[in-house]
């Protein structure tokens, strides 16, 4: 895969400049350390009955909307709709998820794909930037620091109770 090789050769690159020898992780932490560190998981839940999964969307679309923001969701600031404009051709591609803000620097976006009559994949991109990482942060991974942040976001969507899902099928 040629975007393998591309990351391999980055970081080659990367540990070349280095002021010493060092380790990936190294590089990292001192990056994170200097700027921040933006972590990033993405829960899926495939093969989710297409209704239930639109249902889930719609939900959500109408407090993008409008409707009052539900008050049980612990450091819910707001929720909108995500429309893209290509920066090429200007053309815009509109309701292509729903992105809901959190206090702390995170999100959760919420987009389906494969909504035909077989079912749908609902992803959930779950993300939060910590300006000034502990030494906590630094070490934990992404999947178990946005753990809490992924649990709000279910319950936002109502996504047990319209789907059946207690779980996602992936994370990444």
């Amino acid at each position: 895969e040629k975007d393998g090789l591309w990351a391999v050769l980055a970081w080659l690159s990367v540990l070349a400049e280095a002021d010493s020898p060092t380790d990936v992780r190294s590089v990292l932490e001192a990056h994170w350390r200097s700027y921040g560190r933006d972590l990033y998981c993405r829960w899926d839940y495939e093969e989710v009955d297409a209704a239930a999964a639109n249902a889930l969307v719609d939900g959500l679309r109408r407090h993008a909307d409008g409707e009052s923001l539900p008050d049980t969701i612990p450091g819910l600031v707001g929720i909108r709709e995500f429309s893209y404009v290509d920066p090429v051709d200007g053309s815009q591609a509109s309701r292509q998820g729903i992105i809901a803000d959190f206090d702390g620097d995170a999100r959760a976006i919420f987009r389906l794909s494969g909504t035909g009559s077989q079912g749908a994949t609902i992803r959930l991109y779950l993300e939060r930037y910590v300006a000034e990482p502990s030494d906590e942060d630094l070490a934990r991974d992404a999947a178990t620091a946005l753990e809490d942040l992924g649990r709000r976001a279910t319950a936002l969507a109502d996504l047990e109770r319209l789907t059946g899902r207690t779980a996602p099928s992936v994370i990444t």
